[in-house]
């Protein structure tokens, strides 16, 4: 922003209008292009409890099976839950899991063609599918904890491909 005690009325601060006031960044004069993103993140847990998941053994159900539907349907309606973020017509989303010793890693890829990116489409997929593996897991384990949601790779758009170092 601008200095100390600067009016701040430079338009191209995508998400405040003249007056600094937040607004939803205008996106209807860019091009439609095909837009990914993906997405990490961690549910520390006891290795006792990373076997009961990975046995499918614990008693709610199939915890891997209910955090990816959750994670789908969360990147589908992520514009409902940020307030400045666009809804789009999601084309395709794929929540993916890794089964550590202490953790689950939650991967979530999403795809559009749209004139904005799906970068928190795929942290709400993550974030969303992370809580669902709590969810099922807590009378198992109240030790667990959620962490490390990023972003590790976004492409299409004006501003190119990104990805993650390390």
């Amino acid at each position: 922003m601008g200095a100390p005690g600067e009016n701040v009325t430079d338009s191209s601060l995508h998400h405040h209008d003249p007056f600094a006031r937040s607004r939803m960044a205008d996106v209807s004069p860019k091009e439609a292009t095909l837009r990914r993103a993906l997405a990490r993140c961690k549910v520390a847990m006891a290795p006792a409890t990373t076997a009961l998941v990975a046995n499918n053994a614990i008693t709610k159900g199939d915890v891997l099976a209910a955090a990816r539907f959750a994670g789908i349907q969360a990147a589908k309606r992520t514009a409902d839950l940020v307030p400045m973020c666009h809804p789009l017509l999601v084309g395709t989303v794929q929540v993916d899991f890794t089964i550590g010793d202490d953790f689950v890693e939650v991967e979530a890829k999403v795809e559009t063609v749209d004139r904005t990116g799906v970068e928190m489409e795929a942290m709400t997929a993550c974030a969303i599918a992370a809580l669902t593996v709590y969810d099922m897991c807590k009378s198992s384990d109240r030790t667990m904890s959620i962490g490390e949601l990023q972003l590790w790779e976004k492409s299409g758009g004006s501003s190119g491909p990104w990805k993650r170092s390390g």
